[in-house]
């Protein structure tokens, strides 16, 4: 907690009154033009990745950037699409893998989860992309898994309906934490060349 402290009092010393002019435009305005859905892996910063300014991202992390296909119910990720795309007006949404993904190595590499029965359980939003993914490994999963969620996004009825209006458009990345790469994944036909 002490780094955490310490970074909090760097913020409001240096970096806050740097972009305060920013700040004061943030605290009565919120449009981010981008909905950014990651991985939870603290080694993914999206507004490190894309050096996007407070306010620019409206970003959903999650273990495996896994989106639930919608259901209707009490659903976090569902209501924060939701808002995104209906109330915010988002023109894009990326989901973004990245490469040693914990989740698609317990995954690609059929770890005991037994210990863990809700990792597990959410691990089961992946079973398209495994289902699809006929080369051994975690990088053709996690390419596989990043098309698997966008299919999964499609069917949230506030992105049916802003595709149909051709408001929002659909981007898949793979980050690769060791050199940087952001990798663009054909989207238009989500599994060609899928392994």
């Amino acid at each position: 907690m002490q780094d955490l402290a310490e970074g909090v009092a760097q913020f409001q010393r240096g970096v806050f009154p740097a972009k305060a002019e920013l700040f004061a435009h943030l605290a009565a305005t919120h449009r981010p033009k981008t909905l950014f859905i990651s991985c939870s892996d603290a080694r993914v910063v999206p507004e490190l990745i894309t050096q996007s300014e407070p306010g620019e991202l409206f970003v959903i992390r999650t273990a495996g950037n896994l989106v639930p296909a919608y259901s209707p119910g009490i659903d976090g990720i569902a209501a924060s699409i939701e808002y995104a795309v209906a109330a915010l007006d988002v023109t894009d949404i990326v989901v973004c893998g990245h490469s040693a993904c914990g989740a698609m190595t317990a995954l690609a590499e059929s770890h005991d989860m037994g210990g863990l029965p809700t990792t597990a359980d959410w691990l089961r939003h992946a079973d398209a992309a495994r289902a699809r993914t006929t080369t051994a490994g975690v990088d053709a999963l996690v390419r596989n898994n990043v098309r698997a969620q966008l299919a999964n996004l499609v069917t949230h009825p506030s992105v049916t309906r802003a595709l149909t209006r051709g408001t929002v458009t659909l981007h898949g990345w793979c980050y690769d934490i060791g050199s940087g790469t952001v990798e663009e994944l054909d989207v238009a036909n989500p599994f060609a060349a899928a392994a």
